[in-house]
């Protein structure tokens, strides 16, 4: 229950941060929607990634080098779930045409992206043999 609360409440912090920023590049740039989109999902896959790695998964990467190669996987498995994501708010964009009714698509798609890519990181990222599990790592180790 409690990674389950956990996993919720990073999913609004992702949200109001990727929300967050279209608001801020379309308020910079009017007609930059496609890179108000754009600019919104990569901020919320940094903050989501560092926060399901550290507090939902217990990954400790062993290096630089394997936490960019599981940050690469990571990215791969929401390419579908951003396509979710990215198809409902810009469908909401073309049938309602209103700032409003767009972030509102985009909420939904992220909700239903969300669950989707906690099943996938879940089997195929953070899965044993390829995540180091914080209670496998020497104490000393940093965090």
């Amino acid at each position: 229950m409690r990674t389950t609360l956990l996993y919720a409440l990073f999913c609004i912090v992702a949200i109001a941060v990727n929300i967050g920023t279209q608001d801020v590049v379309v308020w910079l740039w009017p007609s930059g929607i496609l890179l108000s989109i754009v600019a919104g999902t990569a901020t919320g896959l940094v903050i989501k990634y560092i926060l399901d790695k550290r507090f939902i998964f217990c990954f400790t990467p062993q290096s630089a080098v394997h936490n960019g190669k599981t940050f690469v996987l990571y990215t791969s498995m929401g390419v579908a779930t951003t396509a979710i994501f990215w198809g409902f708010e810009y469908g909401f964009w073309l049938a309602f045409g209103t700032a409003r009714m767009r972030y509102l698509g985009g909420v939904i798609g992220l909700v239903i992206g969300y669950v989707t890519k906690y099943h996938l990181d879940k089997h195929f990222v953070f899965k044993a043999g390829i995540a180091v599990p914080r209670t496998k790592l020497r104490r000393n180790s940093p965090p």
